[in-house]
């Protein structure tokens, strides 16, 4: 039997280390608490000289999609598309997305969302204010992007110009639709109105793309030689609207004029290379198009817009 003796350090050490093993042999670790899934609010790239910032206002989740996307789709197909591309068939998520313009000179935002409380809010944590606002573009009338214009406490952009276009406004002001009545109508005497090619500020250009609405615009950014296509809702959806451009979607007003317009300004945007934010995109909201068999394949961006 061999005799085995500690140094006065080893038996020290030893001890030290007993309550430590008690402790972790005894109890668990504390685990941090569940967060919950989270977003960022804005995301913010320069174009030339503009800042280009958008603005998550809100996102929720739409039961049976295929009866808003794809309604002249057979099941069949839906399903075969939304498998290929890993989206369920069952639900969607929906995004909305204004997108603010600073030009070096003046703050342009485009659509304000669904209530000026959700648009105020997501502005400040970008770092700008309401009465900031020089300008307010309205792409169109539907209320998820007219919803932020005013409240409770009136008008939510009091020091702002705003500007629509001409065929939109001339559409809606007969259509007795309550939230046009509300919201838009009493700005009317502030309202610059716009045709295909209208001028919002030096290298904000309206362009015609009718059919989700009756006069639906987008907008066409330029800067220090780059571009950028503001699309608002001619393509709601990445995958359904994109790789699909003629399926007919619930809530175009004119659905072969939107499928028109859809295959026009994504030819175009695949054929130059033209970025575009879409309202409805998954956030941020912006990304570039291919083109792909009889569609279009949408590309989100990654750090182009960081490059210079």
């Amino acid at each position: 039997m061999t005799e085995t003796r500690l140094s006065r350090r080893q038996a020290l050490m030893a001890g030290a280390a007993l309550p430590l093993a008690a402790a972790t042999a005894g109890t668990a670790r504390a685990a941090a608490p569940m967060l919950g899934a989270a977003m960022p609010q804005f995301h913010r790239f320069t174009l030339g000289g503009f800042e280009v910032t958008t603005l998550l206002v809100g996102t929720r989740t739409v039961e049976d999609p295929q009866t808003i996307f794809g309604m002249n789709a057979s099941p069949e197909e839906f399903a075969e598309v939304s498998a290929a591309n890993r989206i369920p068939i069952d639900k969607a998520q929906f995004f909305f997305t204004p997108t603010v313009v600073n030009t070096g000179s003046e703050l342009v935002l485009f659509d304000t969302g669904l209530n000026p409380e959700g648009i105020t809010g997501v502005l400040a944590a970008a770092g700008y204010a309401a009465d900031q606002v020089d300008k307010v573009v309205i792409t169109h009338m539907h209320g998820d992007h007219i919803g932020g214009l005013s409240g409770a406490a009136g008008e939510t952009f009091g020091n702002a110009a705003y500007y629509t276009g001409q065929v939109e406004f001339d559409a809606w002001e007969m259509s007795g639709d309550e939230t046009f009545e509300a919201k838009v109508r009493p700005l009317a005497e502030k309202m610059t109105f716009l045709d295909d090619g209208g001028a919002v500020a030096s290298g904000v250009t309206a362009m015609a793309a009718f059919g989700h609405t009756p006069g639906h615009m987008a907008y066409m950014l330029e800067s220090g030689g780059r571009q950028l296509v503001i699309a608002a809702d001619f393509a709601n959806h990445y995958v359904w609207s994109l790789g699909y451009p003629d399926w007919e979607v619930r809530f175009d007003r004119d659905k072969e004029a939107a499928a028109a317009t859809r295959r026009r300004m994504l030819g175009m945007m695949a054929a130059d290379g033209v970025p575009f934010i879409g309202y409805h995109m998954p956030f941020p909201g912006f990304g570039f198009v291919e083109a792909r068999g009889e569609g279009f394949r949408y590309v989100p961006a990654s750090y182009q817009m960081m490059l210079g």
